[in-house]
This record gives C-alpha cells, structure tokens and sequence, in this order.
C-alpha cells in the first residue's frame, strides 16, 4: 500500500481503500449468489487465449535462449578443441598455416550464427512478448472496474426499489412533526427529507453512469485489440522458426566445408608420414608404359619414392609401390602412386 506523504494524500488514500473494499464486498455478494456478475463469454474466451498465448510464448522465448545456450556451449568447445589442436600441430606438418585459418573460418561461423539467431529470433519474440505485461495489466483494470459497474449497478438498483418505501416512511412522522410546528414551516420539513431522499438517488445514477462509462471504454478497447493479438501469435511463429531454419542451414552447409577442409588436411598430413617413412628411393633406367591403371608410367631419369604395401599379400613378385618424387613436390599427393617392375630401376 502506498505510503502518505509519497504522492498518495489521505483522501486519495481512503478513496482507494474504500474503493478495494466495495470491491471485495461486491465479489463476495456475487460468490454466495446474492448479487448478479456482468458476463461476457466472448470476451472471457479472448482472455483465455491471450493467457494461453502468453504462456506459449514465454514458454519459446525461453527455449529460445536454452538454445542460444547450447550453441555458446558448442562454440566454446569447439573453440577450445581446435587451440588443443593448434598447440599439437607441429610447424612442419602439412597445412599448418590452413589450419590456423580454418581454426578462424570456424570461431567466425558460430559467431555469426549466435548472432543471427539472437537478432533475428530471440529479439523478435522478446518484441512481441513485450507488449503483455501492459494487455495484462489493461485486463485486469477492465475486471476491477467491471466490479464498480455492478457495484454501482445494484446500489442504485436498491435506492430505486427502496424510495417508494423510503417516502412513505418519511410521510408519517414529517406530518406529526408539521403539527407541531409553527405554521410558518409547514410543509417544510417534508420538503428536505425528500430532498435528500432525491439526492442520494441522482448521486448514485450519476456514480453508475460514470462506472458504466469506464467499463465500457476499457471493454470496447480490449474486445477491438485482442482478437488481433491472437492472430499475430502466428506471424511471430513462422518469422522466428523460418529465420531459425535458414540460419541452420547456412550454418551447417559452411560448417560441412570446413570439415571437409579438416579432412583433407588430416588426409594430407597422414600422407606426409608415410612418405616420411618411405623404404628407399630407385631411378629409372628404362622407360616403362604402365598397362593397367593402378601402374605407373615412367620415364628415364624419373626418381621413385618406394612405398610399403597397405596389406604385403598384395605384392606381387618383382613389383614395387611407389610415387614420383617430382609429383609428391609438386602436388604433395600420394593418390598418384602405382606400381612398377623392379628391374626397370635401381637404387639411388
């Protein structure tokens, strides 16, 4: 309750105190049936919905940022996974400048995608969600003054039904006290009693007017704005879930490429150590054409880096693995590598 002397005057004070306890009487007249509630079906189902749709949307919005949440999370770990993996990397290893920049390419593409899905999903349903708390607050003042409507309702309801019986009361003892009275206030003590009989009548006609009027403003004004509301609750779900998919599927179709960069370079780099590991290197001393697709074509003066065989039941006799040394140079590729007959080289 506010507190006097903050803005709030004692008779601004009481007339809010009364106000809350005419309120409470009127609820609990109507609760044990003795006084009848305005209803609006209509309008009570648009309530229904709008606390339905609030609901529904704090409940995305929070799942929202759960998601928000979790991509933060797997941006750090992927983060810190590729500094673990920068440490290891040895500077002579293939691709270790490729690596660097796919370790960059990857921050930037979580980056953007936190962001775009922060702009273009969260803010919106933030935006939307933000005009609740002022429709919720409207309602409830539209049902606080639909109390003082049907509070004033039945009290001038009252004075109506009761000022025949209130004139006849007064008529009986205004008459004997006329008797008594001088003749000069003949008649005027009748007079004043149904004055203020009259008075209190048009006091409550005119309280019920103006109850009436406010109710009806705020009603009018809600019943125009919420059926509205409710319909823009599908808008915000297909903006949000289609910007939300977009940038999914941006993202992974990116994300795809640099792991593919990863793979190849993984590929690569595993490539360097067999051929770190060759077994020895031969010259060729005769042109050879190759006549299957898994030889090599060879040439006089060609250098040959001798390989060992993935699986050594594969060997034919008289047949070596290798690559040419002037493609490994140029190209750093093993893919090139074939077979070829021994006695066509010899060793370096």
């Amino acid at each position: 309750m506010a507190e006097i002397g903050k803005g709030v005057s004692a008779g601004k004070l009481a007339i809010n105190v009364q106000k809350t306890l005419s309120r409470a009487q009127e609820k609990v007249l109507q609760k044990l049936g003795k006084a009848d509630e305005t209803r609006d079906a209509a309008f009570e189902e648009m309530v229904t919905n709008f606390n339905k749709q609030m609901v529904n949307g704090t409940k995305l919005q929070k799942d929202l940022k759960a998601y928000l949440a979790a991509v933060k999370a797997m941006h750090d770990a992927s983060r810190r996974l590729h500094d673990c993996l920068a440490d290891m990397y040895e500077p002579d290893w293939f691709g270790k400048e490729e690596m660097d920049t796919l370790a960059e390419d990857t921050d930037t593409l979580w980056l953007d995608y936190h962001q775009n899905i922060t702009d273009k999903s969260l803010l919106s349903m933030d935006t939307y969600l933000s005009r609740f708390p002022e429709v919720k607050a409207r309602i409830a003042k539209r049902n606080r003054k639909m109390v003082d409507f049907d509070s004033a309702r039945h009290h001038f309801a009252s004075l109506q039904k009761g000022k025949k019986k209130d004139e006849v009361k007064i008529a009986k003892p205004a008459a004997l006290l006329e008797m008594a009275a001088p003749s000069w206030a003949q008649g005027l003590i009748s007079a004043h009693q149904v004055a203020q009989t009259n008075l209190s009548y048009n006091q409550a006609e005119e309280d019920l007017g103006r109850a009436q009027k406010i109710f009806e403003e705020l009603n009018v004004e809600l019943q125009d704005e919420l059926p509205g509301l409710w319909d823009s609750r599908v808008g915000i779900y297909v903006n949000s879930f289609q910007s939300l998919a977009s940038h999914q599927e941006k993202f992974h179709r990116e994300m795809s490429k640099l792991s593919q960069n990863l793979n190849d370079i993984m590929t690569k780099l595993e490539e360097q150590r067999q051929l770190n590991v060759y077994l020895l290197q031969v010259m060729t001393v005769h042109d050879y054409t190759a006549t299957d697709g898994d030889e090599l074509e060879l040439k006089i003066g060609d250098v040959v880096l001798v390989l060992a065989f993935d699986n050594p039941e594969e060997q034919d006799d008289g047949w070596l693995l290798g690559l040419k040394e002037s493609h490994w140079l140029q190209k750093k590729d093993v893919s090139a590598k074939g077979v070829f007959p021994e006695n066509f080289t010899q060793k370096v």
